[in-house]
């Protein structure tokens, strides 16, 4: 008899650790036509397994010198054929790849550490500059929403009951930036609340 693969085993070998909510954007097939990936923020490079291992043309950038060196490891093992200067340490409000060039751009948990508002909007402009004609922008970041009564206003930093520090939006900020930038909502905003502490909303966006 044939062994089976446990889930817990086969799924992580398929697609690393996978933020869940990205997960769904592949399910709705959001990268079938956008070959070109940029994690922003990418860390050791846990959003982009799944990419390397199926031929994306991925790139990424993080402040973090060690967290590079990690995702360009990573993309030797899995998708030699990549170049490693496609991953950079850099910080967002100043990318170094020119305009119109990535089909999608993923910024899982790293927009809230703007350190104010005028930083958040730097970092965002520079997402959006990247991001070719109908290029996807998907994003996870902190926000008041639902926690309003615990955190008060959003635009700014605040400490989250976890004691977390981390700068928040609310729905109307995220709903004007798409506006104002041409975009359309891929998704309706969703906000995950985890018991009072902290609320992640997921903003998926098309670039008109």
């Amino acid at each position: 008899m044939t062994a089976v693969t446990p889930p817990g085993v086969e799924l992580p070998e398929t697609f690393g650790d996978l933020d869940i909510y990205l997960f769904d954007q592949l399910l709705r097939g959001r990268f079938d036509r956008r070959p070109r990936v940029l994690d922003a923020g990418c860390g050791g490079g846990r959003n982009l397994v799944y990419f390397l291992r199926r031929g994306f043309a991925c790139f990424g950038v993080d402040r973090d010198p060690a967290a590079i060196e990690q995702v360009r490891a990573l993309a030797a093992k899995l998708a030699p054929q990549l170049p490693a200067e496609n991953f950079r340490t850099g910080e967002l409000d100043r990318l170094p790849w020119e305009a119109a060039t990535m089909d999608a751009v993923v910024c899982s948990a790293v927009l809230h550490f703007a350190r104010d508002l005028a930083h958040f909007d730097r970092m965002l402009a520079e997402l959006w500059r990247v991001l070719t004609p109908q290029g996807m922008l998907f994003a996870r970041l902190a926000s008041n929403i639902g926690l309003e009564h615990a955190v008060g206003a959003a635009g700014r930093q605040v400490r989250l009951p976890d004691g977390s520090d981390r700068f928040v939006v609310d729905e109307t900020m995220l709903l004007e930036r798409t506006e104002r930038m041409g975009g359309a909502l891929l998704d309706p905003l969703k906000t995950t609340n985890v018991q009072q502490q902290r609320c992640m909303t997921t903003w998926a966006v098309r670039k008109a």
